[in-house]
C-alpha cells in the first residue's frame, strides 16, 4: 500500500530529529524471522538504547487493531498536532510523543519485550533490504546527485533573495515606504535609477 504524503512528511521529520552521530535508524523493521510485527521506525545508539516509533496520521489509524510494536527501551508515537490533540488522553503514560520532529511528551524507560539479539538481527536485515533497494536502482549515484542539485538550488534561492533585498532597499530609499503598492509608478522608473549605486 502506497504511503500518503503526510506519512512521508512525518517520516522525514522524525528521521531528521534522530539523525545524529552515534544513532543508527531504519524504517519498517520487521521483528524476527518471518515476523508479523513491524516497527515503523527504530533506532539504536552507541549506549545500547533501542527506541521504537509508530507513525500515525489519523484517528482511525491510531485506533486501528493493527499491532503497535513498542518493543524498545523507549517508545513513541509520531503524530500531527491535530491528531495529538484528539488522542492524547488515550496514550499510555510510558509512551512518548513526537509531533513531527519535536518531542512533546517524554517516554519512560521500559524493559525490552524482545531479546536484544533479535532486535539487532531484525535491524541488520532491514538495513540490508534498504541498501539492496538503492543498489538495484538504475543510477546508484541518484541520491548523491539529487542532494547536490538541492544544495545548488538552495544557493541559487539565497542569491535571489539577497538580490531581491538589495533592489527592495534601493526602491525604498528612492520611493519611500509605499513603493510596493504603487506598481505603475515603478514601471516608469528609468533603468538608470534601478542600477544607481
Amino acid at each position: 500500500m502506497a504511503k500518503t504524503e503526510l506519512t512521508e512528511k512525518l517520516e522525514n521529520q522524525i528521521y531528521a530529529a534522530t539523525c545524529k552521530q552515534g544513532i543508527f535508524g531504519c524504517f519498517e523493521v520487521t521483528i524476527g524471522w518471518f515476523g508479523r510485527e513491524r516497527v515503523d521506525y527504530m533506532t539504536y545508539d552507541t549506549k545500547g538504547v533501542w527506541r521504537c516509533y509508530e507513525i500515525k496520521v489519523s484517528v482511525a489509524d491510531f485506533r486501528s487493531k493493527a499491532k503497535k510494536t513498542f518493543c524498545g527501551h523507549f517508545n513513541y508515537y509520531v503524530l500531527t498536532r491535530e491528531l495529538y490533540e484528539k488522542v492524547k488522553d488515550e496514550i499510555p503514560a510510558h509512551i512518548g510523543v513526537y509531533i513531527g520532529g519535536t518531542s512533546v511528551k517524554r517516554a519512560k524507560r521500559q524493559e525490552l519485550t524482545v531479546e536484544e539479539e533479535v532486535l539487532k538481527d531484525s535491524m541488520i536485515r532491514s538495513l540490508c533490504r534498504e541498501s539492496g533497494k538503492l543498489r538495484k536502482s538504475e543510477n546508484p549515484k541518484f541520491i548523491e546527485n539529487t542532494n547536490k542539485r538541492i544544495r545548488s538550488l538552495e544557493d541559487e534561492r539565497s542569491e535571489y533573495r539577497r538580490r531581491y533585498q538589495e533592489i527592495s532597499n534601493l526602491l525604498y530609499a528612492k520611493l519611500g515606504r509605499g513603493w510596493k503598492e504603487n506598481l505603475e509608478a515603478m514601471e516608469t522608473i528609468p533603468r538608470r535609477v534601478l542600477h544607481a549605486e
